[in-house]
Formats: structure tokens, sequence, C-alpha cells
């Protein structure tokens, strides 16, 4: 494997290892600011013990997120040199901001709410937890608003040799950006609904601390159900924003080569090796695949003949991607609805009984995770030869002066950090969730008990 390969394997590993963390962090901080805001409003103790014990889980969460994702920056100058210089202007701009804004409100009060307990006042801890879920969403807009970006630049002029920003505004107000940037964050919603689920059917399973599982489950199928929804709407959206942005990966996605007006839709289709393009399409609705795209069943879908082979993405792996998403997203929708419905049908007393019902929410615990990897996949494969859409192609930004033995040796040391990382959380994460809330706490003991 040469430099370029090299060093896309290495920039996808430490990215999907990273966005692991990412999405329960987004969804989880909003979960436990709403539970200790439920205490406040309330004097409920049990929100209290809720918001403890999924904060724990958070911040287990968090600390590796923050240090798998410090790596992603190095490479940018150190794999991706040609890259940085060609378009750093622009892209370093979000990332700046990032950096300052967002991770220094998120690193500053998540420090009160840890060791603020007994310190600041019950409305002011709140608010901490609040702002850490708030500059957490942000830190993840900025980078999404870089991101989209590279999937649709604008605001820009090349210029000695380089593209340079002209329109700030433009770029942060880029479409592609706040649709990525939606879609991302709910889906890390649905992970965060989906772990709450499934960690309380598990204790619910063995009738363990029935009370406390029973509501933080009802609360996981509340968040699930309103988050899966979205997703599914706002990636519709996102779809028609791809289909006018990046041709090229619309029609990879729906394995589209003829270029067609009253393009048809297949809803049946797997892969096969015998074939020419490896895809098996049945079940074909006319006009429906240029009715999605555009909202016109006389639409014209560009094929992927259409554009020189040099320049079209890699199509088996992106349109298996996207059509498992796409599947796992609406399975999301139907469970968060049926846990939803027979969550609330059934008293603090009777949710350990449907047995069925837990152990689907059980093992679908990693599901979402998955489809969040696919998403990144159709995003990123999707895109390519380009790193920067039509502006810059990937082979262009690798570093020159950086060897594949280098990469070799970097690509080795963080496939084994990472992995040391993996063993880590998971056995911490497993740990603290089956060991489960702490004792219930005595009436009005409130903000004296420490996070323990």
């Amino acid at each position: 494997m040469d430099t370029l390969a090299l060093s896309r394997l290495q920039f996808a590993i430490t990215s999907m290892f990273h966005f692991i963390f990412v999405p329960l962090t987004l969804g989880l901080s909003i979960m436990v600011a709403w539970m200790e805001t439920r205490h406040l409003r309330t004097g409920d103790e049990l929100y209290l013990r809720m918001a403890k014990f999924w904060g724990k889980l958070f911040l287990i969460n968090f600390a590796l997120g923050v240090v798998t994702g410090i790596t992603l920056e190095f490479q940018f100058g150190m794999n991706w040199a040609e890259y940085s210089k060609y378009v750093g202007d622009i892209f370093g701009a979000p990332l700046a901001i990032e950096a300052t804004l967002a991770f220094f409100l998120e690193s500053t009060f998540i420090g009160i709410w840890v060791f603020g307990w007994k310190k600041v006042s019950p409305r002011v801890h709140a608010l901490s937890i609040w702002l850490v879920a708030v500059a957490t969403n942000l830190s993840a807009l900025w980078i999404l608003l870089a991101n989209g970006w590279m999937q649709h630049p604008v605001g820009y002029v090349l210029r000695h040799g380089r593209a340079e920003m002209v329109n700030f505004l433009a770029v942060v107000t880029n479409s592609y950006g706040w649709l990525k940037f939606f879609h991302t964050v709910l889906s890390g919603y649905v992970v965060a609904a989906f772990f709450v689920m499934g960690i309380s059917a598990w204790h619910l399973l063995r009738k363990g601390k029935t009370d406390f599982f029973t509501r933080s489950f009802k609360a996981g199928a509340t968040f699930g159900l309103i988050a899966s929804v979205l997703v599914v709407l706002v990636g519709d959206f996102h779809a028609s924003e791809v289909a006018g942005t990046q041709p090229a990966k619309f029609a990879a996605i729906e394995s589209q080569w003829e270029t067609q007006t009253n393009c048809a839709y297949s809803l049946i289709c797997y892969p096969s090796v015998k074939r020419e393009r490896n895809i098996v399409e049945t079940l074909r609705i006319p006009g429906l695949l240029s009715f999605l795209a555009f909202g016109n069943t006389g639409a014209t879908i560009t094929g992927l003949k259409a554009f020189p082979q040099d320049i079209r993405p890699p199509v088996l792996s992106t349109f298996l991607s996207f059509r498992t998403m796409i599947a796992l997203g609406f399975l999301f929708v139907i469970l968060s609805l049926i846990a939803f419905i027979r969550s609330r049908g059934a008293g603090l007393d009777s949710l350990h009984e449907r047995r069925a019902l837990l152990r689907v929410m059980l093992y679908a615990l990693p599901l979402p995770y998955i489809a969040g990897q696919l998403g990144w996949i159709v995003a990123e494969v999707g895109r390519q030869p380009w790193i920067v859409y039509g502006v810059l192609k990937t082979s262009d930004a690798v570093s020159k002066a950086v060897s594949a033995a280098q990469v070799w040796a970097s690509l080795i040391g963080f496939t084994l950090l990472y992995g040391f990382l993996a063993v880590v959380d998971i056995y911490l994460l497993a740990k603290t969730a089956r060991k489960g809330p702490g004792p219930e706490l005595p009436a009005g003991a409130g903000q004296k008990q420490k996070l323990s």
C-alpha cells in the first residue's frame, strides 16, 4: 500500500473509532441534563439518582471521546499537509472556533458539574450540565460546518494556488453543513436513547431496581421516538441536498447508471458478484426516485455513466451502506414507537414482565452505532475521489514528505493504542452499567451526595 492508501486507512480507522463516542456524548448529555432538571422541578429523588448514574456513563464516554478526537487534527498537518496548505484558510476557521468556544465551554462546565455537587446551588449545578450539553452540540456544529464545506464548498476563491475564504457568512450558513449537523446530532440522540433503553432492559430482565430502570426506559423510549422520527425527516431533506450538490454521490447511493427522467426507485435490491454492476434491483416504482430527489416525478436523475470514470465514487460500498442505514433508520422508528407504547401501558411493577420487548431492546443497543458508521461511509466514500468536492482530489491532498513506512508506523501505533482504549472503555462502561445506581437517597438529601 502506498502513502495515499495508508493515510486514508489511518484517517478512516481513527475517525470511525472516535465517532463511537461522539454520538453517545451528544445525546446522553441532553438526557442527563433533563433528568437533573426534572429533579429540580419535582423534588423527586429518583431523577437525581438517574442523573448521577447515567452521568457516570456519560463521563466515561466523554473522556474517551476527547482523547481519540485530538489525534484527528494532528493528521491534517502530518498526513494531509497538502490539503492543509490548500484549504487551511477556510477549513481552519470553524475548527478554531470549535476549540476556543465550544470545547472550552464544555470542559469548564463539566468540571463544575463533576466537582460542584456540594459547592454550588442546585440551580447552578443543573445549569452547568445544560451548558455542557449545549457546548457539546455546538462543538459538533462547527466541526460539521467544516465538513459540510468539504462536501459543498462555498464562499471561496482560488487564488495564488490555494483556496481562500471571501465570505465567512456563506460558509457558516451552508445548507449542506446544517443538514449534516441536524442529521448527525439527531442520530446521536437515537444512540443515547437506545443505550439507555438497552441497559435498562438488561436490569429489568433481572428484576433489579425496577422503579429506577422503568423510569429510565420510559425516558429513553420517549427521547428515542422523537429523535428517530426527526432523523428520518431530516435525512430526506439531506438526500435531496445531495442530489442537487453531489449528483455523482447520489447516483452511487442509488446505483443509478443511466441518466433518466421519471426515474424509478427500487424497493428491493441486493448485491450480486455475477452482474457487471454488482446490484440486482427489483420491484421498481416509476418516478419515485425523481420525486424523492427533487419533489417532481418528471425530474431528471443524472446517471453514473454521465461522469468520467475517474471521478465516479465507489458504488457497491456506498449503495449498500446507504440502503442498510435507511433500513435501520425505519427500524429505530418502529422499535422506539413500540417501546414508547408498551412502556406507557405498563405500570412501574409490570414493565419487567414484557420480556420479549426487553430482549429486543437489549439486542438493539449496538444498531444505532452501526447506522452512524454507515452514514459516514456514505458521506466520505461517496465523495471520492474528492477530498473537497469538485475542488481538490484526495490524491492531491496527501503529504509529499511522509513515507509509507512512517504512515505504517503511526497506523500500527494508533491501532494498538485505540485497541487498548476500546478494551478500557468497554470494561468501564460494562462494570458501571452492571453495578447500577447507588442506594436510594434519604428524603431531602438532594445535592448533599457526591457523584459516586
